[in-house]
C-alpha cells in the first residue's frame, strides 16, 4: 500500500501509510496537541486500522509541541464536552472506573506490538499524557528543544497511561521516582544521556533523522526483527536460564523458516 491519503483523520489524530511505514500525527497544534478521551479512542482506532504491511509506526505532533498533556478542561467539574468529568468517573463503581482507565490505555498499548517498531518524534513539550505517549513507543528521537515532564503526581494523580513500566525500564527506579515525584522538566540532552531518548538532533533535522531510523529498521528481515523484539521485551521478566531457553526456541524457528521447513 502506497498512499499519503489519510486512512483515518478524526478527533486530533491522522493516520497515513506509505509502503511499510505508518505515520500517526497529532493534529491540534493550536492547543499544543492536548489530549482527550476522544483522542485516545482515535489512537486506538488508528492501531486497529493499520494494514498488515506496516512494519514501522512514526508518532509525531504538528506544531511546536509533541503533546502538552491532557486538556486542562478535563480537570474542571464540567469536564470536556461530551465526556464524563473526572468527578463523574470517581462516582462510578470500581469496575466502571477500571474499565474507563483501561479504555484510555488502549490508545497506547498497541504501539508496543511485537510485529511493529514504533518511533516517537518529539519536539517541544511532552508533558504528562504526552510524555506517556512518547514512552509507549519503542524508540524516541528528540529535537534539541524537547522537554519531558510527568506532572500527574503534582496534580494528586498517578501516571496511568502505561508510562510507568517503560520509564523505570529506561532510567531505573530511583530516577523514575524523582522525575514523577518532582514533576520537573527533563531536557533533551538529559533524555539522551540517561537513555530516555535514543537520539537527539537539531529541531530542523528531526524528520530526516526519523526517516533514516525507519529505513534502517526496515532493512532487517521482518520475522527476525519480530523475534528479536519479543526476546528483548520479555527478558526482564525471565531468569537467565529461561531467557537462554527462549533464545534457543526463537533461533530454532528462524533456522527452520530460512530452510523452508516451518509450518
Amino acid at each position: 500500500m502506497t498512499s499519503l491519503d489519510p486512512v483515518l483523520d478524526k478527533d486530533g489524530v491522522r493516520l497515513t501509510v506509505e509502503d511499510a511505514v505508518a505515520t500517526v500525527t497529532l493534529t491540534n497544534p493550536a492547543k499544543r496537541n492536548a489530549q482527550s478521551p476522544a483522542l485516545w479512542r482515535a489512537l486506538a482506532e488508528a492501531g486497529r486500522a493499520l494494514p498488515g504491511s506496516v512494519r514501522v509506526v512514526v508518532l509525531r505532533g504538528e506544531g511546536r509541541s509533541f503533546s502538552a498533556g491532557l486538556d486542562r478542561q478535563a480537570f474542571t467539574p464540567e469536564g470536556l464536552d461530551g465526556e464524563p468529568s473526572f468527578f463523574d468517573l470517581a462516582r462510578g463503581t470500581d469496575a466502571e472506573l477500571d474499565a474507563a482507565i483501561a479504555a484510555a490505555q488502549e490508545g497506547f498499548v498497541w504501539l508496543r506490538r511485537n510485529d511493529l517498531v514504533s518511533i516517537a518524534a518529539v519536539q517541544g513539550h511532552a508533558i504528562g499524557a504526552g510524555f506517556q505517549l512518547a514512552l509507549a513507543c519503542d524508540l524516541r528521537v528528540v529535537a534539541s528543544d524537547a522537554q519531558f515532564a510527568m506532572r500527574e503526581t503534582s496534580l494528586g494523580l498517578v501516571p496511568d497511561l502505561t508510562g510507568t513500566y517503560p520509564l523505570v525500564g529506561l532510567v531505573g527506579y530511583a530516577r523514575a521516582l524523582e522525575i514523577c515525584a518532582t514533576g520537573r522538566f527533563v531536557q533533551a540532552d538529559e533524555a539522551e544521556r540517561t537513555g530516555l531518548a535514543n537520539l537527539m538532533v537539531p529541531a530542523e533535522d528531526l524528520d530526516a533523522a526519523v526517516r533514516d531510523l525507519a529505513g534502517a529498521l526496515l532493512a532487517a528481515p521482518r520475522d527476525a526483527l519480530i523475534e528479536t523484539k519479543a526476546l528483548l521485551r520479555d527478558a526482564p521478566g525471565r531468569s537467565y536460564e529461561a531467557q537462554r531457553s527462549a533464545e534457543r526456541a526463537a533461533q530454532a524457528r528462524r533456522l527452520r523458516d530460512l530452510a523452508g521447513l516451518s509450518d
